[in-house]
């Protein structure tokens, strides 16, 4: 149970845009649900945020890339065109200012639903921290928490896993964190 109580969805058919949420553990995850949506018809439009954290090593750059940079480069592979992807540049430190860029962003150009794109272990505090933040817009929020598996363990054997005890137990402090704090 402990693990199943963290995952959460809001069902949205169609979108103004898929939302990727920044989330250097679990980019590729991520970008992959959000193409496959967007290739389904879900939107034409994929954001993504920048949390500013830089991954491993890129041998073709010479450099380490921003975990942003390594979702844009997973959605290139799933076939998105580029035209379809905005990076909200702005840094943000956390799912909170990820909401208050986003609601900007949504705001100034004339957004009226966002289809969210998160881990599903994030996705119970992220659809909390969303809703909270767009609650006096008239802007929809739908949230699609990415089936765990590829770089997510699975709900039943997460502890069986060195991963599955970083993201799982530290989801539940964050999400007592984010209560008290917003």
């Amino acid at each position: 149970m402990g693990a199943r109580f963290l995952i959460n969805e809001a069902p949205l058919d169609k979108a103004d845009a898929i939302l990727v949420l920044g989330g250097s553990a679990t980019y590729k995850e991520r970008a992959h649900e959000a193409a496959r949506l967007l290739h389904e018809g879900r939107s034409q439009r994929i954001l993504i945020t920048n949390d500013n954290m830089r991954g491993p090593w890129s041998s073709a750059e010479q450099r380490n890339l921003f975990f942003y940079e390594r979702s844009l480069e997973e959605l290139r592979n799933a076939a998105v065109p580029a035209q379809s992807v905005d990076v909200l540049m702005k840094p943000v430190a956390g799912t909170y200012e990820e909401a208050e860029v986003v609601r900007d962003y949504a705001q100034q150009h004339g957004l009226h639903s966002i289809l969210i794109v998160t881990s599903a272990y994030h996705s119970r505090r992220a659809l909390w921290v969303f809703s909270r933040v767009f609650r006096d817009t008239r802007i929809r929020i739908g949230l699609v928490g990415v089936r765990p598996g590829l770089e997510s363990p699975p709900p039943a054997t997460w502890w069986l896993s060195a991963r599955g005890w970083k993201m799982v137990p530290t989801e539940y402090v964050k999400m007592i964190y984010y209560v008290i704090n917003y």
